[in-house]
């Protein structure tokens, strides 16, 4: 079970279908814009603990397109490769602390935020849930397993934290913001529960 629906997901392929023709036509390696989405990431990191919640929101959006784009152009292209995969893979994890690593850096200096150290807890548990979704997907790969299963992949957890940054912002006394660093760490540690899972049953437990 995924939070995006599947039909989302093949609508903004076939839009974004266009535009992975044109990057290829041009020559754009899928490593550049795999640096140009890291970059963007690190910026709208910067922008949520500078306190541009919304501003932080668009950047981390556009950062979670360029993350998409990587991957089609590589395939339409013909230009995967080993390293690739392991520089695009390692360049999301950086993403993935660096968002909250500023967001617990506003939490840190904002003036009147609500259960202040709660939420830095949050933003620590938030990240370590993220990176162990990821790990487990790719040590289950490691054993010959597919494991693209979880309540909240890291497509959702961008969508989610960005949308609901543009629309609401930090809310009053960062209780929205709180709310929302909250939902995705429980939603990260359930998918990291339903990996465990799925590759207890593919293995059988051996």
């Amino acid at each position: 079970m995924k939070l995006l629906p599947v039909g989302v997901e093949r609508g903004y392929y076939t839009a974004t279908g266009p535009l992975v023709g044109w990057l290829v036509r041009s020559g754009i390696r899928p490593n550049t814009i795999t640096t140009v989405g890291t970059l963007l990431v690190v910026i709208s990191a910067l922008l949520f603990g500078f306190g541009h919640i919304r501003a932080g929101g668009v950047v981390l959006l556009l950062s979670g397109a360029m993350d998409t784009l990587d991957g089609a152009v590589a395939r339409l292209g013909a230009t995967a490769s080993r390293f690739g995969a392991f520089y695009d893979s390692t360049l999301d994890r950086i993403s993935d602390g660096a968002t909250f690593i500023g967001i617990a850096a506003y939490l840190l200096h904002a003036p009147d935020v609500a259960y202040r150290n709660l939420a830095i807890i949050l933003c620590m548990v938030a990240t370590l849930a993220s990176l162990v979704v990821s790990y487990a997907r790719a040590r289950a790969e490691g054993l010959g397993i597919d494991c693209r299963v979880g309540f909240a992949q890291r497509a959702e957890r961008i969508i989610g934290l960005a949308l609901a940054s543009m629309l609401v912002g930090a809310g009053p006394r960062a209780l929205v913001l709180e709310a929302i660093v909250a939902l995705l760490a429980i939603a990260s540690i359930i998918t990291v529960v339903q990996r465990f899972v799925f590759v207890y049953r593919a293995t059988k437990g051996a």
